[in-house]
């Protein structure tokens, strides 16, 4: 686990299938602590999460981005919070669901991102220091330092999902925390706005 911005911690999980490092976030936000995403956490993961708790939320950016979520929120007895379009297509009862616009515990807020993969799918924004932003699916870090789409199969139409990706840049953001590749740690705006020329 290794701390990526300002009481924002990143762990991997390496898959097999995809070729890329799937990743966690733990958040120690004021008085909030908070996992992001959570896939399979490392012995050095577990201990720094341990001995932080209480955890007191799970946040998922998408369906497909449950991961371990589950099994960490009985582990750790934290509530859970999923979008909320994406809820009823998730194997799991979360405390509850978010929605476009919302402010999330610890003052984040929840940015609804339209023709995604999943229709859930969702960005989270801290607005802080440079701003970061954190995605699930909505976008890849791969090749490391720059950003890309899933295959285009994934999509319903590619052009209107770029065209809900757009929405990002109304954002003021220099650090992008991506659920699976590398993230970017500074200048991340601008290569988000190369990707969606």
């Amino acid at each position: 686990m290794k701390q990526v911005v300002s009481d924002i911690w990143q762990w991997s999980w390496f898959s097999e299938e995809k070729q890329l490092d799937f990743n966690g976030l733990f958040l120690m936000i004021g008085d909030h602590k908070i996992l992001v995403d959570p896939p399979p956490m490392t012995a050095e993961a577990r201990a720094v999460v341990r001995r932080h708790e209480p955890i007191d939320y799970i946040i998922i950016t998408n369906r497909d981005h449950l991961r371990e979520a589950a099994g960490y929120q009985a582990e750790l007895g934290c509530q859970l919070r999923v979008p909320d379009a994406d809820a009823t297509q998730m194997d799991v009862k979360p405390t509850k669901t978010y929605q476009e616009g919302e402010l999330l515990p610890g003052g984040i807020w929840a940015i609804h991102l339209k023709d995604q993969k999943s229709p859930g799918e969702s960005a989270l924004f801290i607005e802080r220091g440079q701003g970061v932003l954190i995605v699930g699916d909505a976008l890849i870090g791969r090749p490391s330092g720059s950003v890309s789409l899933l295959p285009p199969e994934k999509y319903v139409d590619i052009q209107q999902a770029r065209d809900g990706l757009r929405r990002l840049l109304k954002y003021n953001f220099d650090c992008l925390l991506v659920g699976d590749g590398v993230s970017i740690l500074s200048g991340a705006k601008l290569q988000v706005e190369r990707l969606l020329r």
